[in-house]
């Protein structure tokens, strides 16, 4: 397949060449008349085209005349006409079709979509430059043969002017272009959507979606997460849970009620449970015998 400088520069060869074929189309001097013989100096210059008959006179004065009737015309010369036309408008319907076919275009389509589009531009500069190329040869080969023929006077004979030369350089333009647009075939291993090379909003479309499809796997995996933590969660024993402390206000009652019942707890459990003998409040305790005989003595 061409690269993009070469479809461009067959871009610009179907231009030169659709407006090389309107030029012509409307130029007056598709033969003109020959200067052969004694009378070279004259004083008339005459010239022909598809469309009028023009005169140049020696005083300067430029007049031409147009050709009313169609069926007066000889065959080649309506012929040039009918081929001319369709040259032009076939020729601007492949330069239309080409814009898209571009490469370096945004519009289009897809790869494989350009190369189609190119492809149908190529035939149609094909057609264009053939419809040129016909008349062109055929308004030739007429000319020389009125040329060569003895019969006609030296003063009736014509030469190919400048308008026949310019419709086969447009013709090879056109034909040029359309072998290069030609060329854009696509390959079998290119797909029917190549996003490297289509509009970059769809590249940005495309991107946006693939985005957003990893976005939602994304959400579902973790949607299956939750969901397996949940099946396969386990509350550990109550001997694994650690003691829950108890805050300080719930400490202080339980102390002050420890206090209280120690208090109240009888003075002969706390001797029993110490080992000593209990005595009444009410009694008093005996004193050692030894003792009291000293103290009588000192009485």
């Amino acid at each position: 397949m061409p690269s993009s400088a070469m479809q461009i520069l067959a871009f610009a060869l179907a231009l030169l060449g659709i407006l090389g074929a309107t030029v012509a189309t409307l130029l007056p001097n598709w033969k003109v008349s020959a200067d052969v013989g004694t009378n070279i100096m004259t004083s008339i210059s005459q010239m022909q085209g598809l469309w009028m008959d023009c005169a140049w006179y020696s005083t300067g004065v430029f007049s031409c005349t147009l050709k009313y009737s169609v069926l007066a015309l000889p065959a080649y010369l309506q012929t040039a006409r009918t081929t001319m036309v369709l040259s032009c408008m076939v020729g601007t319907l492949g330069l239309c079709l080409a814009a898209l076919g571009l490469k370096c275009t945004r519009w289009g389509g897809s790869h494989r979509a350009k190369s189609h589009t190119a492809i149908a531009a190529g035939g149609c500069f094909m057609v264009a430059g053939v419809l040129c190329l016909v008349p062109a040869s055929w308004f030739t080969n007429e000319v020389i043969t009125t040329f060569l023929d003895s019969k006609i006077p030296e003063t009736s004979k014509y030469e190919p002017g400048g308008a026949v030369y310019v419709a086969f350089i447009s013709a090879g333009f056109l034909l040029a272009a359309s072998v290069i647009f030609c060329l854009s075939c696509p390959s079998k291993r290119e797909g029917p959507l190549d996003f490297g090379s289509s509009h970059p909003d769809k590249l940005v479309q495309h991107q946006l979606r693939r985005e957003q499809q990893r976005r939602e796997q994304q959400q579902q995996q973790q949607q299956q997460q939750q969901q397996h933590q949940e099946l396969h969660y386990e509350e550990p024993p109550q001997s694994e849970l650690p003691e829950r402390e108890q805050p300080h206000w719930e400490k202080l009652p339980q102390e002050k009620l420890q206090s209280n019942d120690l208090k109240h707890e009888t003075p002969k459990k706390l001797l029993h449970e110490k080992g000593e003998q209990y005595y009444s409040p009410s009694r008093n305790r005996p004193q050692d015998i030894r003792t009291g005989y000293i103290l009588q003595d000192y009485v």
